[in-house]
């Protein structure tokens, strides 16, 4: 079984040869979903609209303990990097409190939170299209996120100026844990000792944001390759069901195009959230 691929028969862009050296970074070594924390930062942002406020504030509960003080500078940064930088097919992230309160567990905000990450972090985005190429060819085996699969997928890497993925063993496998923790909050991998993992089910909330940021991302044929069901490693078996289930509440619709039926949002994406819009 292979799970690297070209991309020249996926329905994603490649990005084979498209990262430079400067795009890839190990930050999940050290920060993952970090749902609690995540959200916390986007309370702070929905409640004082600018983030050197956030800053001031995220610190000075922190000021008493030097050993935390540092682990939080890290986690900071990465954490407000993926909001700060979330594309506008994204909820801004002031609008995620109202989001999150929708939510009915964790799970559901990892779904969210998850799509901020493969945004802005190049390396995860590059190994989870590597894996969506195993689903639109139809690979029947249980997903592998083993580290001899992931590190497998790292090592092929070839950045545009020609030079090879390259770091310490130790390094690629510290980020092989970090990225099935990852698969864990989605509900891919069940179990703390398990290294497969199957497509996960997905809550009205989050299926909401997933489908109004493939159609955010996408041009017109969106609905053929709908990018946020693709990357929570949804089947293209699932999608006529998850879209009829997105069309049955108020925020979309179906309406009849040239005697086809296209999907569409009523009003604009993200118009159901209760404060706040895309990003």
């Amino acid at each position: 079984m292979t799970y690297v691929s070209d991309g020249s028969d996926s329905s994603l862009p490649s990005l084979s040869r498209q990262l430079s050296p400067g795009d890839v970074n190990m930050d999940l070594t050290m920060c993952g979903l970090l749902i609690d924390r995540a959200e916390e930062l986007a309370q702070l942002y929905a409640k004082n609209g600018n983030w050197n406020d956030v800053k001031d504030i995220w610190f000075e509960k922190r000021l008493s303990n030097r050993s935390t003080r540092d682990s939080s500078q890290k986690i900071y940064r990465v954490l407000t990097s993926r909001l700060k930088n979330a594309p506008p097919a994204l909820p801004n992230p002031s609008a995620l409190p109202s989001i999150f309160d929708e939510c009915r567990t964790s799970q559901d905000k990892a779904q969210i939170l998850y799509l901020y990450l493969v945004s802005d972090d190049s390396l995860v985005r590059y190994v989870v299209h590597q894996y969506v190429y195993c689903l639109l060819n139809n690979v029947t085996e249980p997903l592998d996120f083993s580290n001899e699969m992931l590190t497998q997928i790292l090592t092929q890497i070839e950045y545009s100026n020609g030079t090879q993925f390259e770091y310490a063993d130790s390094t690629i496998e510290r980020w092989c844990k970090g990225f099935r923790s990852v698969m864990r909050k989605l509900g891919v991998i069940e179990g703390k000792r398990s290294t497969v993992g199957e497509p996960p089910s997905v809550s009205d909330i989050p299926l909401l944001v997933l489908v109004d940021y493939s159609f955010g991302v996408g041009d017109e044929e969106w609905i053929t390759a709908p990018r946020g069901l693709l990357y929570l490693l949804q089947p293209e078996n699932r999608w006529e069901e998850l879209f009829d289930r997105v069309a049955s509440t108020d925020a979309w619709e179906y309406l009849e195009l040239h005697g086809e039926l296209d999907l569409q949002p009523t009003s604009g994406p993200y118009s159901w959230v209760k404060d706040g819009g895309a990003a």
